[in-house]
């Protein structure tokens, strides 16, 4: 299987109940993403599923911030994520960041895009997938950017690795 097939392969993060559940990622990730032209329909299918997916488990993370369970997006999180930050001080400055912009009024809808990182950047190395979206908030005149990072873990599992408002 060629590294073009791979990256169409890779599985979406599935969130269950409450709580974040992972579901594995059935193939290695490719060293770059490819130019969309070089890929095949079935491939192009493939990445605009997993868009939408990673797209739907983004707001289920934000719709968790939202209701106020920070906690539980912590609990959830990519060991990267939980070795830089710990439970108490994640909780702390996104409440804080949240209270400051008061209630969700809307969020457009989200955009995807795909990020490697090698050893030695500011952030541990990895595939990651980050959803943003423009949200506008009940305390700010102007949208905020709303960003959910995930990371394909070394057990092949998208986690979350991040959330942040700008």
């Amino acid at each position: 299987m060629n590294r073009l097939r791979l990256l169409s392969s890779i599985a979406a993060l599935a969130l269950c109940g409450s709580a974040l559940a992972q579901q594995p990622a059935p193939q290695p990730a490719p060293a770059a993403q490819p130019a969309m032209e070089q890929l095949t329909p079935e491939q192009r299918a493939a990445l605009a599923k997993q868009d939408a997916d990673m797209g739907q488990a983004a707001l289920q993370v934000m719709q968790l911030v939202d209701g106020n369970r920070i906690g539980e997006v912590w609990d959830g999180a990519s060991a990267a994520m939980k070795q830089m930050v710990n439970r108490d001080e994640f909780i702390k400055q996104v409440t804080i960041d949240r209270n400051r912009l008061g209630a969700v009024a809307s969020r457009a809808a989200p955009e995807v895009s795909r990020s490697l990182f090698r050893a030695g950047q500011q952030v541990p190395e990895g595939l990651y997938i980050n959803v943003r979206s423009a949200t506008r908030f009940a305390n700010s005149a102007e949208p905020v950017r709303e960003l959910v990072s995930f990371r394909l873990d070394e057990d092949r599992v998208w986690r979350v690795s991040g959330y942040s408002l700008r």
